[in-house]
């Protein structure tokens, strides 16, 4: 059991959801991460690979189903059932949690139309999968565009600033050209793909279209993995697309509907964020108050002296702190409240706390904190990555003030 508990009271389903899925981080994903931590890029992604087991051990217990409604066999969770299971999936290991969790995205929007080809072509599939083999990613991020995509859309949309992977209209098809940068998560494994894609240039950021697009197409090719500081159970990897071509109906949301489109993934995706790293921070104070208790200095356990009782003590208020935060952006997210100001303040709170504290438990394992194979070393190379995915911290904070300005 974890050495702090949530602190609000659990009903008996959200404890079972709870215990069930400390059980798979505990003997699923952190032996795996540990594993991963060390492989080199290539081999994280090779069919033997322990990703591959995760993935299929996921997908056989439906974690890949969190975000879906019972009618489409999902679990129909509340925003705290959604949120024990992520912030326990980050406890496990931010990477995995993260790949997990953007794996669904492409079936979740196209599930969102309605539109019964998708359903039948690509959602249904993606439904029914027991095993991993269909595997999503998300492509926004370019080598051009990353964090400037938050800041230059709507009504602060310019025209000389847009995606360069470009999507123009062909009879009844769509054909798309360009590349997404290297830091796409499940990029070089994913089956399908959700891509942002520039469709009119004129409008800027505000011009972009939403679509759907399987990655085994011609034309679709893929770069090398990413060999990072953190987070190397997560694949990252560019795409390239080369006169691809996808039907009309698989371009989800047109350029009229992004700008709100936008805001609900921005929203989402740092709520995701927020809850992945609270539990990142939960685990490295937790790994500090646990060795604490057991390092033996000048004749005592290092708990028994008061400064490491002060940092551990200001560590515990940290965590605290950043998961009721947390709670609280999913909370809005999930009952439609206006919440991109809520999510971006959790994400930036709850990745610089991760980081923070990752950091304190490191000086308080000493040197046994900077040696490879001890749980704290990762989570501080982890939580690093934190700051810039999805968002730089410091962007994310001018777009979090200016939706924070129009409640």
């Amino acid at each position: 059991m974890p050495a702090i508990d949530l602190n609000f009271e659990l009903t008996p389903d959200q404890v079972r959801l709870r215990e069930q899925t400390q059980r798979f981080a505990l003997e699923v994903m952190r032996p795996a991460a540990a594993e991963l931590d060390g492989m080199p890029p290539d081999e994280v992604i090779a069919p033997e690979s322990p990703l591959r087991r995760v993935f299929a051990q996921a997908y056989k217990l439906g974690y890949h189903l969190r975000a879906f409604p019972p009618e489409l066999g999902g679990p129909g969770f509340a925003p705290m059932d959604g949120w024990v299971v992520g912030e326990t999936m980050g406890w496990g290991n931010s990477g995995l949690s993260i790949s997990l969790g953007v794996t669904s995205m492409p079936f979740r929007f196209a599930a969102m139309t309605g539109n019964p080809d998708l359903m039948r072509d690509l959602v249904r599939p993606y439904l029914e999968d027991t095993e991993g083999k269909y595997i999503g990613c998300w492509c926004a991020t370019e080598p051009q565009h990353g964090s400037d995509a938050i800041l230059y859309t709507g009504e602060a949309a310019r025209p000389d600033i847009h995606f360069e992977c470009m999507a123009r209209r062909v009879g009844d098809e769509w054909e798309i050209n360009g590349q997404k940068s290297a830091w796409v998560s499940n990029g070089t494994i994913a089956t399908h793909t959700l891509a942002f894609l520039c469709v009119e240039p004129e409008k800027g950021m505000s011009g972009t279209g939403v679509a759907v697009i399987p990655l085994d197409l011609p034309g679709v090719s893929r770069g090398k993995p990413l060999n990072k500081l953190g987070q190397r159970a997560l694949n990252q990897g560019e795409i390239f697309f080369d006169n691809v071509r996808i039907p009309r109906h698989y371009m989800l949301v047109e350029p009229g509907a992004f700008a709100l489109a936008g805001d609900n993934t921005l929203a989402q995706a740092n709520a995701g964020m927020s809850t992945t790293f609270s539990g990142v921070a939960r685990a490295a104070f937790e790994e500090a108050l646990t060795y604490a208790q057991q390092r033996v200095q000048g004749g005592v356990p290092i708990a028994s002296h008061q400064l490491v009782q002060r940092k551990l003590f200001d560590m515990f208020s940290r965590v605290e702190s950043a998961r009721a935060l947390s709670r609280t952006a999913n909370r809005r997210l999930a009952t439609g409240q206006p919440t991109a100001h809520y999510s971006i303040a959790a994400k930036t709170y709850c990745t610089q706390t991760a980081l923070d504290v990752a950091n304190d438990a490191i000086q308080i394992f000493g040197g046994m904190g900077l040696v490879k194979g001890v749980l704290v070393e990762m989570l501080y190379r982890d939580a690093r990555a934190s700051l810039i995915e999805d968002g730089a911290n410091d962007v994310l904070a001018l777009a979090g003030f200016r939706s924070l300005l129009g409640e």
